[in-house]
């Protein structure tokens, strides 16, 4: 995919400028109608928890389930909108328009990536800038929004191997109900206890990481991932439950689980 944009640049190289932490005058306009179009116009009904848990900044957040276009929302609805949330975005999902790459280089929040790119250190240097700064940086480990509603698919090493070459603080946050979006919808998302790399491997890792790119950190990112994963799962299956309407309940303008896509 990278090539045949003509080697689409990815993270740090694409964005040309270091992650800002703080919200522009463009950034607060665009939350605020995205507000309104959510919980006014489209009536969604948002339960959040778990928000005790937030450090002050300079970390990861592991999200999951990843089921549509209203997931990025839900994460920064779950979290204060200072210091600024950096997604590692899908670069042909967010760019599919020229004027929305446009718009999301200029109000920032999202580093791209494309499948053929430049690789993994590319995405662990923008994660190490963004938390430089004091930002938050999230990371989505399934990769796509398949799946089932209740749990979440298998997760990518790629996330793992950027929380243990980064060395930060883990923030695991379950989402449940946006596979279905329609007028009144209830969503949630519950926010965990901070963690990180070293406390979820501390069995089985003395802490020193592998040199990069060897089957040693590989086979601790995928233990990392499992680990990652069993976490999160248990949860996303109880908020799953909370969100489901009666199956009586009206579902009216159900096109909106397409919107975006």
């Amino acid at each position: 995919m990278a090539a045949a944009r003509g080697n689409a640049t990815e993270g740090l190289a694409w964005l040309g400028r270091t992650p800002e932490t703080q919200g522009s005058p463009l950034f607060w306009l665009l939350r605020a109608l995205a507000r309104f179009l959510a919980f006014v116009v489209f009536r969604f009904r948002v339960e959040t928890t778990g928000q005790e848990h937030i450090p002050s900044g300079g970390y990861l957040v592991v999200a999951a389930v990843h089921r549509g276009w209203m997931d990025p929302f839900l994460i920064m609805h779950a979290l204060p909108p200072e210091p600024r949330i950096w997604f590692l975005g899908s670069g042909p999902t967010a760019f599919d328009r020229r004027w929305k790459e446009w718009l999301l280089h200029r109000v920032g929040g999202m580093l791209p990536v494309w499948r053929g790119g430049v690789g993994m250190d590319q995405h662990v240097e923008s994660a190490r800038a963004v938390l430089a700064a004091g930002g938050v940086f999230v990371l989505v480990p399934e990769g796509g929004i398949s799946g089932p509603p209740d749990r979440p698919s298998a997760f990518r090493v790629g996330s793992a191997l950027i929380a243990l070459r980064t060395g930060a603080p883990i923030l695991p946050l379950a989402i449940a109900g946006s596979g279905e979006l329609y007028l009144g919808r209830r969503l949630a998302t519950r926010i965990l206890p901070a963690t990180s790399a070293r406390a979820l491997l501390a069995d089985e890792w003395g802490g020193e990481p592998p040199p990069p790119g060897t089957r040693d950190e590989l086979d601790l990112a995928r233990d990392l991932s499992e680990r990652l994963h069993d976490l999160l799962a248990p949860v996303v299956a109880e908020l799953y439950l909370r969100t489901a309407d009666p199956p009586g309940r009206p579902r009216r303008l159900r096109r909106l689980t397409r919107l975006f896509l």
